[in-house]
């Protein structure tokens, strides 16, 4: 595959990807609504922890190799 070729799909896959990340990260910020959800603070504190950590992992990949990560969230009782 051309140099040419593999930028135009990374970059289809990255404007897809990131789009799609982004309406997630809008319905995760929908469930801070107190009129249809109860939560603690915890619970806040959970989500935007693994989701800042994910971030911090996002950002190595691209500057040196991925270490192991999780694919799923769950609340620590």
């Amino acid at each position: 595959m051309s140099d040419n070729k593999k930028m135009e799909k990374f970059e289809d896959l990255a404007e897809k990807r990131v789009s799609e990340t982004l309406k997630k990260l809008q319905l995760i910020g929908n469930l801070s609504n107190k009129n249809n959800y109860d939560y603690t603070d915890a619970h806040v504190k959970q989500i935007i922890d693994t989701l800042e950590s994910e971030i911090k992992v996002l950002k190595n990949k691209f500057i040196e190799e991925s270490k192991e990560r999780k694919s799923e969230f769950k609340f620590r009782k």
